[in-house]
């Protein structure tokens, strides 16, 4: 049994194929394929609150070819998810009905909040200990989900319009940066020696670049350090002397900035990195609404 997953973000659409395991009775499922094209939507959304004709008819042939991969596949039920770019778009909903006409695709425009449930779903919790305070951050290109945990149970979540496309683009506002940092101070004031749980690709690639164990977390002076280790690099050289992809070597930055704002804000000294996101979520919604 095969699913999918399509998540379309601010900097890069998404598919996941995964195969499903069943093991005395529970399921999980093995990463088949994953395909990520870096169509960056948000350049479009966040500055003129509209996707282009260029961007859509791009959109329209990853959808198409993802149809077809999903058919090749025998995929048997698949989910997609659109996020912040499509969120603030004006054509959103008109891109929608034409990609679900032309690609066959049924396209859903999450708002934040399911955006950190969906990621949330992914069992981010399932290796850390519940007895513990953790803030969950998950920065995208449009938008960073904040949820906050304790004793395995989300106290408060919110979303806001700081991401590193956004950011790219001279779109952030230092309203929101100071509406996100007062939501912190007020809602983590009360919970002593606060750990954070990151995802999304800019923090995966920052804890492969950290040389730290997997398992282990990644502290806020490493993280620092590595902030300021990219940033003496200009984009070209991150590109051909770091050999970091393109579309990641501008957004690095920025990512950076924003984990680094809220691990100060809410006093964490150390992040978890688990290595999943959107795409891992919707597969696990798809398996716990049709298996288990």
């Amino acid at each position: 049994m095969r699913y999918a997953a399509i998540d379309i973000g601010s900097n890069a659409v998404r598919l996941l194929i995964a195969d499903i395991i069943e093991n005395t009775g529970s399921f999980s499922f093995k990463k088949n394929t994953l395909i990520r094209v870096p169509l960056r939507l948000g350049d479009d959304a966040f500055i003129q609150k509209h996707i282009s004709d260029k961007k859509a008819a791009e959109l329209l042939k990853a959808m198409q070819a993802f149809r077809n991969l999903m058919d090749v596949y025998k995929v048997t039920d698949y989910l997609a998810y659109a996020t912040s770019a499509m969120r603030e778009a004006d054509n959103g909903d008109e891109l929608v009905k034409i990609i679900k006409e032309q690609a066959n695709i049924d396209l859903e425009i999450v708002h934040g909040s399911k955006e950190a449930s969906v990621i949330y779903a992914s069992h981010i919790d399932q290796n850390i200990d519940k007895s513990k305070n953790y803030l969950y951050i998950d920065v995208g290109g449009g938008s960073t989900e904040l949820s906050l945990f304790s004793a395995g149970e989300m106290i408060v979540s919110r979303s806001f319009n700081i991401g590193t496309i956004r950011i790219l683009d001279n779109q952030d506002t230092e309203e929101t940066w100071n509406d996100m940092r007062d939501f912190i101070r007020d809602n983590t004031r009360n919970f002593k020696q606060l750990s954070g749980i990151g995802t999304g690709g800019n923090i995966n690639k920052l804890f492969r670049l950290s040389d730290e164990k997997d398992g282990l977390p990644l502290s806020f002076a490493r993280l620092r350090q590595l902030y300021t280790y990219l940033s003496s690099f200009s984009l070209k050289d991150r590109i051909n002397v770091l050999g970091l992809n393109h579309d990641r070597a501008d957004v690095i930055i920025p990512a950076c900035e924003i984990y680094l704002t809220v691990m100060k804000n809410a006093n964490i000294k150390n992040i978890y990195v688990p290595r999943v996101g959107m795409v891992d979520g919707i597969i696990q919604i798809l398996i716990e609404k049709n298996l288990q």
